[in-house]
């Protein structure tokens, strides 16, 4: 499972220093292997060296000779080095769809992790070719929710005879199988912005609702955006026999809820929404729902990557904000508005070292190899599993 890496901050604006090269920041160089990451692999090839004063220069040089023929995709919490090459930056599925609405690129970059390059490949043409620069670019909390576990914990449904009664729903953020295993049970996809939309479609088809694989985001809507109970909500563990639940509350549940959430996210503490209104007054504190359930109650907004960039955007000059995510995109935010006091909600931050493998010498290798006619680190979901999981994506996109 990835761990993610962290720096302690003090003020936003301030200077930092990189960590130094630990085993873990030589990890997020793609340097050695990380056999726990979504996909455990190398880095093929030889990658240019991070000291290499020419990067900025090979990249450009190499997405120009390119052309259309390209197109580069950047995740909000990519690297501003990485970030400077995208054509269009964004959340796992509005690149996703980005990605789609591009049919005469030859070439989709993906600068984000694994699962969200299946989701391209997913929702592109088949000529189409969707890379990762670097195929260790993981999820942990896709990593959370493993094929066979999930296609247990439905069997015992089954046993139970209450199967007829579960929707499936999964977040985007996890990988193809578990999409089309969702797909294939009459189920749905959701993303943290349309999370209260995916819930309130699967109970009008059902009683329960399985959700996948992000605890955080389906208690925070069900309980906070729907009005249920903590106590309609249990979890299910896949490492304990029978998930460490008994028949009886799996009978009697509204959401089951799987045992996984983001690395990132899940460090937010109340104590880092405390500490914060003691040192800043007035502050106003801004978490992402993947973010635990007291802190998302003890917050003043809650909302999804795209939610907090606006209303970041938004706020008055002056303002304080406290942001509860992803250090590449609230160091980003705060550079663009100087004019406000935007800082991380705890004094300890961290930034998801997985998204962090891409970095400029992995961008400059994949577009170089590009160049030479060789074509890298494909992401291709087999027929039927995309086919699959295209049915849940679709009845995302059927939502009313």
């Amino acid at each position: 499972m990835a761990v993610p890496r962290c720096a302690t901050m003090t003020n936003v604006t301030s200077t930092w220093t990189e960590p130094s090269n630990t085993a873990t920041a030589l990890l997020l160089l793609g340097r050695g292997t990380d056999p726990a990451s979504e996909r455990g692999v190398d880095c093929p090839g030889d990658l240019p060296a991070p000291s290499d004063p020419d990067l900025v220069a090979r990249a450009t040089a190499a997405k120009a000779a390119l052309g259309d023929r390209v197109f580069v995709l950047g995740h909000h919490y990519q690297r501003d080095e990485v970030i400077q090459f995208a054509d269009v930056t964004g959340d796992s599925f509005k690149l996703a769809q980005q990605a789609a609405a591009r049919p005469d690129a030859e070439f989709i970059v993906f600068c984000g992790v694994h699962f969200m390059a299946e989701s391209a490949d997913i929702l592109t043409k088949p000529e189409q070719q969707v890379i990762l620069p670097d195929l260790a670019a993981g999820c942990s909390m896709a990593d959370m929710a493993v094929l066979g576990q999930v296609e247990t914990a439905w069997e015992r449904f089954v046993d139970l005879g209450i199967a007829g009664d579960v929707v499936p729903v999964t977040y985007m953020n996890s990988s193809a199988d578990i999409k089309g295993f969702v797909g294939r049970n009459q189920g749905v996809v959701c993303t943290s912005s349309n999370a209260k939309r995916a819930l309130t479609w699967s109970f009008e088809q059902g009683s329960k609702v399985f959700f996948l694989p992000d605890q955080h985001l389906g208690r925070n809507t069900a309980v906070l955006e729907m009005g249920f109970d903590l106590e309609d909500c249990v979890l299910y563990d896949p490492h304990k026999p029978g998930g460490g639940l008994t028949d009886d509350e799996l009978r009697d549940a509204k959401m089951i809820l799987w045992r996984g959430h983001c690395s990132v996210h899940g460090r937010f503490t109340i104590d880092s929404v405390r500490e914060v209104r003691e040192r800043v007054p007035g502050v106003n504190v801004l978490v992402h729902p993947e973010c635990r359930h007291d802190v998302v109650r003890a917050a003043d907004q809650v909302g999804s990557t795209e939610y907090i960039i606006k209303a970041l955007d938004a706020a008055p000059a002056g303002s304080a904000w406290a942001v509860g995510t992803e250090l590449n995109l609230v160091r980003r935010m705060a550079l663009a508005h100087p004019d406000k006091q935007i800082m991380f909600l705890d004094r300890t931050v961290c930034y998801c070292s997985t998204m962090n493998r891409i970095d400029l010498p992995h961008l400059v290798w994949t577009l170089e190899e590009l160049v030479a006619g060789r074509v890298p680190n494909v992401i291709t979901v087999d027929e039927q599993t995309a086919a699959n999981a295209r049915v849940a994506l679709d009845q995302m996109l059927a939502l009313p």
